[in-house]
Order: structure tokens, then sequence, then C-alpha cells
């Protein structure tokens, strides 16, 4: 049996342990010095897992964004597509209307000149106008009423010299009105008759239907138009599909490209997360270094032993965001998970909040105790102002990024029972003050539910977080 040396301490098997306390105090300030400078990197773990957070619901904004900008260009297509395609389909179903209105109004123009043709054939003769001799003929040639079309009717008014009374003006066909002198009431009357059975012989005799060559222009006309329109129908449908498969397109290579900026950041985000877990596996073995230095070497000193429980302490835990394992994790559990982050919550906290903040706000502006006629000593004018702002000041810094859309969240636990802690004792302090009031045992009471909420509060802010365990 071998006996061991206790003045020649061995580090293992093979190595001697160092023998002078210099060179253990070193050793153990290395140990120490280097769980430190970890401890310094870790703390980054934080901000940099409310980064990736932030990047996630950035990334999801932005799909969404591409989704809803791809759906109204869609809409927006079918809205103009149906909107022409109603507009052509209306034209399309009246061209047999405007065929009918086309032939009708054909007809009428032809008839119309068939009329006139035939009244302008017609001259005024003596023997055709009983009544009217060869001068009031000659009389009327010579204001150009010479056939039945040149004049339309008769009508009263005053003398052109405004002497005389009224007269009969014969109405050219031009709009002009012309008095012929010796023409009155009772020669107007066989005129006109005469020009109402030439007009009527002539629309006696006009055609009432239209020629076959005029129909068949007319019916050319309304194809051709019919295949304008189908055509335009056609190209409406084709130009819409066209201006969907550019869509399309175009949203696809939105999405290739996130898709691509996506996984560059998320590779990068595993590499820098692999990082912290190789840190925290390295602390994890500086500290079992540090636990097992100290079983052997016991304590070095007073001036080391405060450090020494300060590197001793657990790793705060960090939770990585969800659908994001770490690339240090076991295969099986990054294969379960899906290949699309899914963006963090975005519980918020509530605008409920702003109650207590305005409450602690205007006590910090008016005191306790200071209202109506009362006057507050002045160490308890001080001190609820000091309170109330410091309560202000700190629901301000717990709500306000808890509100943004980047760093969402709830307020910490213990909050709430802190703030009603406070304004409770704010209102006993009140009471205290008010000297007429006569409510001395109440505000004692106040004052010990205000004292337990306080501890109770603080004490849920202070619970520690988990270490975390290595495998």
């Amino acid at each position: 049996m071998t006996l061991i040396d206790r003045t020649t301490p061995t580090r293992d098997a093979g190595t001697p342990l160092p023998q002078s306390p210099a060179a253990i105090r070193a050793e153990r300030r290395r140990i120490i010095e280097s769980i430190r400078a970890l401890r310094r990197l870790l703390k980054k773990r934080g901000a940099f897992e409310v980064a990736d957070r932030r990047r996630l619901n950035r990334e999801a904004s932005h799909r969404k964004r591409a989704e809803t900008v791809h759906a109204e260009t869609l809409h927006r297509i079918d809205e103009q597509q149906a909107r022409q395609e109603h507009s052509l389909t209306n034209d399309l179903n009246s061209l047999d209307g405007k065929r009918e209105q086309q032939e009708a109004h054909a007809l009428a123009v032809l008839r119309r000149e068939f009329i006139e043709r035939r009244l302008r054939n017609t001259p005024l003769t003596v023997s055709e106008l009983n009544g009217l001799g060869a001068g009031l003929i000659r009389d009327l040639a010579a204001q150009g009423i010479s056939t039945a079309a040149d004049f339309t009717q008769v009508s009263w008014g005053k003398a052109p010299n405004g002497k005389g009374g009224n007269v009969i003006y014969i109405h050219r066909a031009d709009g002009h009105r012309v008095h012929i002198n010796g023409i009155g009431q009772h020669r107007s009357r066989p005129l006109m008759e005469w020009r109402q059975a030439a007009l009527a012989r002539a629309e006696a005799r006009a055609p009432r239907a239209l020629p076959p060559d005029e129909r068949h222009r007319i019916a050319e006309i309304i194809e051709a138009e019919r295949a304008r329109v189908r055509e335009e129908l056609t190209k409406t449908a084709r130009d819409a599909e066209t201006a969907r498969t550019e869509a399309g397109q175009l949203h696809a290579e939105t999405l290739e490209r996130l898709a691509i900026a996506e996984r560059d950041a998320a590779r990068l985000a595993a590499e820098r997360r692999a990082e912290f877990d190789a840190m925290a596996e390295q602390l994890l073995a500086l500290q079992s270094e540090l636990s097992a230095h100290m079983d052997r070497y016991g304590d070095v000193g007073l001036r080391i032993r405060r450090a020494q429980r300060r590197a001793l302490r657990p790793i705060p835990a960090v939770p990585t965001l969800p659908a994001i394992p770490s690339p240090r994790s076991p295969v099986g559990l990054a294969d379960s998970t899906d290949a699309t982050p899914a963006p963090a919550s975005r519980d918020r906290a509530g605008l409920g909040w702003l109650l207590p903040i305005l409450y602690f706000g205007f006590t910090t502006v008016v005191g306790v105790g200071e209202l109506a006629d009362n006057t507050a000593p002045v160490w308890l004018m001080i001190s609820s102002r000091m309170v109330a702002l410091a309560a202000t000041t700190e629901l301000l810094r717990l709500w306000i990024p808890r509100m943004r859309h980047n760093t969402p969240g709830s307020m910490p636990s213990g909050v709430g029972f802190q703030t009603t802690g406070v304004f409770l004792a704010l209102t006993a302090a009140g009471m205290f003050a008010d000297e007429e009031s006569g409510v001395f045992g109440v505000a004692c009471a106040v004052s010990i539910l205000a004292a337990l909420l306080l501890l109770a509060g603080t004490g849920l802010r202070i619970r520690p977080h988990e270490p975390v365990r290595s495998s």
C-alpha cells in the first residue's frame, strides 16, 4: 500500500498540484476572471433574443404585407375585368336594338329626301292655285317661294312698317318669313291647302321599307361592330389573365427574396445562439473547475471569498424563441419543429396601467393631505411627492417598452401588488395628516395592508430565476 505525501499534493495521478499559496490564489483568480469574462459575454444573450424576436415579427409583417399587396392586386384586376366585361356585354346586347334604330333612321332619311324631292318638283302655278293670279305667283317667286318645298306655314303678325294692324306672313324653309301684298287670310288658305295636298301625296308615295342593299350595308356594319366587341371581350380576359400571371410572378419573386433573407438571418442567429450555448457550457465547466479547486485547496483568503460566491452563481435562464431550436440541441427536437419560424407573442401591457400612472403623477404635483384646508407637515409633503415620483417613474419604465410593437410583453409579476401597496400607503398618509377626520384606526389598518402588499410584490419581483442545468 502506497502512502500519499500530504506535503506534495497532486492535481491528478500525473500532474503535481501547486504548493505555494500564491500560486493557488493565482490559479483561483484566473478561473474567477475567466468566469467573469464569460458572464459579461453571456449578458448579451438577452438583448440578442429580443432582437431575434423583433426580426421574426418583422419577417412575419413583411410576409403579411406581401400577401396583402398580392390580394389587393388580384382584387383590382378582377374588378377592372368585371367592369370592362359588363360594359362590353351591354354594348353587345344593345347591337340588335342598334340595328333596328339604324334601319329606322335610314328609312326616315330616305323618306324625308323623297318627300323633299317631290315637294321641290311641285311648282306653284296659276292652274294649281285658285284665287292666286300670275302677279302673285311672280311676287312669291321673287321672295324665293316657287315650289311646295320653299315654305312651310303661314301665320299672323304685325305689319312690316308697324302700321295697318296684323298681316299674313309666309314662313320660308330657311326660317325667314315674308309678307306678300295681296295675300291675306282668304288667299293664304288655298296656298296652305295646296301645300298640304302635295305633302300628303309625297308621303303616300314615299318608300316604307329600306332597299335590300341598304339593309345589307347596315347588317354588315352591325356585324363588324359585334365582332369588334367580341374581340374586346376576348382581349379583356386575355389581358386580365396576363396581369394575374405577372402579379403571381412578382409575388413569387417577393416571397423568394424574403425567404432568402429569412434563411440568411436564421443561419446567422443560429450561429450566434450556438456561440452563446458554447459559452454557457464553458462557464459551467469553469464553475465545476472552480468548485473542484475549492474542494481541493479550501479557502484561500477573505478577499477572494466574495468573488468565488459571485462566480458560482447559477446562469440566468434565457428561453429561446419558439420554433427556433438551438443548433446544439438534440437532432430529434430540431427535426420536429417547423422550418418556418413562428413570430413571437404579440401580447402587450394593457392601457389600464395609465390609471395608476396618472394618479401617481397627479400626487407628485399636489402631494397627499394638502387638499381643501388641510396643511400637511413638511416631511410628509416632501416624502409623499418623492414616493409618488418614484412610483410614476418605475411604472413608466416598465410599461412603455411593453407597449411597443417590437418589444411587447406583460408587466412583471408583483408590480400590481406593489402599485396597490404604494396607493394604500399614500392614502393612509393622507388619513394620518387629516387630524379632524377621526379615522386613525382605519389609517392603521390601511397601512398594515399596504405594507403586506409591498412585501408580497417585492418578493415576487426579486424571485430568483431557475438555473440552467447542463446535460
